[in-house]
Parts: C-alpha cells; sequence; structure tokens
C-alpha cells in the first residue's frame, strides 16, 4: 500500500510539472532603444505629429484626452519640448514647422495630420510604402533634410500600481531611401496620460533625470 501511494504522489508530481511547464510564459518587453543621437548630430530631423491616440476605457482618463485633436497636439507639444531639452545636439524641426510648410504649398504638399504614418507601427513594416513615401520625401525634403523622427502610436494601458502606463511607438526613416532604419517602444507609468507620456520619453535619452 505504501508503495502505490509514493507511486501516486510521484505521479501527481509530474502531472502537475507538466502542466505548470505547458502554461505559456508572460513575454517580457523589449528595452527601450535610445534616440540614436549621436548620428544624427548636426542635422536637421523632422518630427512627424502624432496620428493615432488611444486609451483603455477602464483609466477613466477620457476628459483628459478630449477633444481628440488637442489631445494629439499637446502630446506633440510635450514630445517637442523633451526632444529639443534633452537632445540639443540635433535640430529638430518640430511638427508645427511641417504644418507651416504644407500650408504654404496646398495641393503640392501634404498636411503631416493627415497622413497614414500610423501604418509604420507595425513591426514587420521595413520600408514606408507609397503614396506615404512620396508625400513625406516631398515634405520632408521642404522643411528637412533626410531623416524623420514619426511616433506612429500612442497608447494607454492599465499599469499594476492603479495608474497608466504610455505605450508610444517611434520610428526613424530615411525618406530619400524609403527605409525604416530604428525602431523602439517607449514605455512609462503615471497617474495622468501627460506625465505617462513624459516618463515614457524620457526613457529615450537615458542618462538625464
Amino acid at each position: 500500500m505504501a508503495q502505490r501511494l509514493i507511486a501516486l504522489v510521484g505521479m501527481l508530481a509530474i502531472a502537475t510539472a507538466g502542466c505548470r511547464s505547458s502554461q505559456p510564459a508572460v513575454p517580457v518587453p523589449a528595452p527601450t532603444a535610445p534616440l540614436p543621437t549621436a548620428g544624427l548630430a548636426g542635422q536637421k530631423v523632422t518630427v512627424y505629429p502624432l496620428t493615432l491616440l488611444s486609451a483603455d476605457e477602464a483609466l477613466g482618463w477620457d476628459a483628459a484626452l478630449t477633444p481628440h485633436t488637442a489631445a494629439l497636439h499637446r502630446a506633440d507639444s510635450i514630445m517637442g519640448a523633451l526632444l529639443t531639452e534633452r537632445s540639443p545636439e540635433v535640430t529638430w524641426v518640430l511638427p508645427n514647422a511641417l504644418r507651416r510648410a504644407a500650408a504654404r504649398a496646398p495641393g503640392l504638399l501634404t498636411d503631416p495630420d493627415h497622413m497614414a504614418t500610423a501604418i509604420l507601427r507595425a513591426p514587420n513594416v521595413r520600408a514606408i510604402p507609397d503614396p506615404l513615401r512620396s508625400q513625406m520625401r516631398d515634405l520632408t525634403g521642404v522643411a528637412g533634410e533626410r531623416y524623420a523622427l514619426v511616433p506612429t502610436a500612442l497608447v494607454f494601458v492599465p499599469d499594476s500600481l492603479g495608474g497608466g502606463e504610455a505605450e508610444l511607438d517611434l520610428v526613424i526613416v530615411d525618406v530619400r531611401t524609403g527605409t525604416l532604419g530604428w525602431r523602439t517602444i517607449a514605455r512609462g507609468d503615471g497617474t495622468t496620460p501627460w506625465s505617462a507620456l513624459r516618463a515614457a520619453f524620457k526613457k529615450l535619452t537615458p542618462g538625464l533625470p
């Protein structure tokens, strides 16, 4: 009898271990890649406006993110201020400058707020598809040089501390060749969407407070 009990316990232990090992592992997010400012130093880099912003309803941040256009512009303003403050070695051409350049040539240059830059957030995209490629090449050529920093999506989700987490997707593209040369997701927590965005964006320039 004792041997049977020992065998049964052993079988249960093996079965339990098998169940645990079959459970999928929780994926660990990749660390945020810092902005490659050393390679961009001294150059004019255009910064495209954010066009995709979304928040989980559970956060209760609807009031802070309404109207939607105002929220997009506020996000642009926060990111632009942090770029110029924390990475002064690059000449950043911010979204308002792009908007002014497009407004001076209506019909020839596309309004950057209405470009499909959000499609570049897909991890499998390695090159800018047309007609976005030609739109970005024309506008960047007028306002800047060849490189553009594009925030492709900003999503807010609940965090484990009762606040919210900002997930900011960014890419750097070469508009002359149409290729994506750098990609990352910056994450940061906060009690408001704007504090979470600031925390996420600061991850792009580690070593600074």
